[in-house]
């Protein structure tokens, strides 16, 4: 059985997860060339306009159309600044499950955005859409990313040694690949009990869908 996300807006008390648009290629370009964006993902290096403009306008879209799961923009709600992104992958709509992947922008952190946003997705995932399971994979080293997991309430199942590729860079200021280990991560709808109390406490969130 396949079927699509809608395509949606989800607004919390200081975001707005919403469909990239066109107007946030600059800003995606400068968040994605971040250091550490580079280091524990696996977009080009360097991020040009040309592969912004490709993930909005195409990528992106066929994602969410062709079942595989959804991206969205993450923003401030008062300056509709770019903050990040986050992101449903390899969703399975059998056995009701995905996973969840988010950036934030070097400009963003420290503010509590990747939990703000990675917990609104997850209510609406569980909730509104009536699934199971959420998986997180977090490359060893990747602490901030550990941290996120932990705080909206991830429990750790283990370790896939030796299973991700990142990005380090050389003495002299190269790019080059090192292998890493790769914690996993899930969530069920009931380990949010507590942190979504935490969040309803803030203002919850609202959902929009079939959102333009």
């Amino acid at each position: 059985m396949t079927s699509t996300f809608p395509n949606i807006s989800i607004s919390t008390e200081r975001l707005v997860l919403r469909p990239l648009d066109e107007d946030d290629a600059p800003a995606l370009v400068e968040m994605m060339n971040d250091e550490q964006v580079v280091a524990w993902t696996t977009v080009p290096h360097p991020y040009t306009e040309a592969d912004a403009h490709r993930w909005i306008t195409r990528r992106a879209p066929q994602i969410r159309t062709g079942g595989r799961g959804i991206v969205l923009a993450v923003t401030e709600f008062l300056t509709q600044r770019l903050v990040g992104t986050v992101r449903l992958k390899n969703t399975d709509w059998r056995v009701r499950s995905s996973e969840l992947a988010y950036v934030i922008a070097p400009w963003a952190r420290g503010e509590g955005y990747a939990c703000e946003a990675a917990l609104a997705i997850a209510q609406w995932f569980f909730h509104d859409r009536k699934f199971e399971r959420l998986e997180l994979r977090t490359a060893a080293g990747n602490t901030a990313s550990q941290q996120v997991a932990q705080k909206i309430g991830c429990i750790s199942e283990g370790v896939l040694r030796n299973a991700w590729t990142a990005r380090t860079r050389t003495a002299d200021g190269v790019w080059s690949e090192v292998r890493t280990d790769v914690i996993v991560w899930s969530l069920l709808p009931e380990d949010l009990t507590g942190v979504s109390e935490q969040l309803a406490d803030r203002g919850g969130f609202t959902s929009y869908p079939d959102w333009n």
